[in-house]
């Protein structure tokens, strides 16, 4: 099974939409900021601060990119 057949039954299992691919690559790239500009377990928390928050993904890279030691 690969990452999107993963995700999009996960969705379906849990009745919501799956993301669309360009909101898939912008969590993708999020995370990726997170977890290069500290230790990788930044990623997966920073994409749940979104979604519980209601972030805008927009928003979240703008402030991602200005934390940590690469912003400063």
């Amino acid at each position: 099974m690969t990452g999107d057949e993963w995700i999009d039954a996960y969705c379906a299992r849990l009745g919501v939409a799956p993301p669309s691919a360009e909101d898939r690559a912008a969590v993708l790239a999020l995370a990726g900021v997170a977890a290069h500009s500290s230790e990788r377990i930044a990623a997966p928390i920073a994409c749940w601060i979104v979604g519980r928050e209601g972030v805008t993904l927009e928003r979240a890279m703008e402030v991602a990119k200005a934390t940590g030691p690469a912003a400063g």
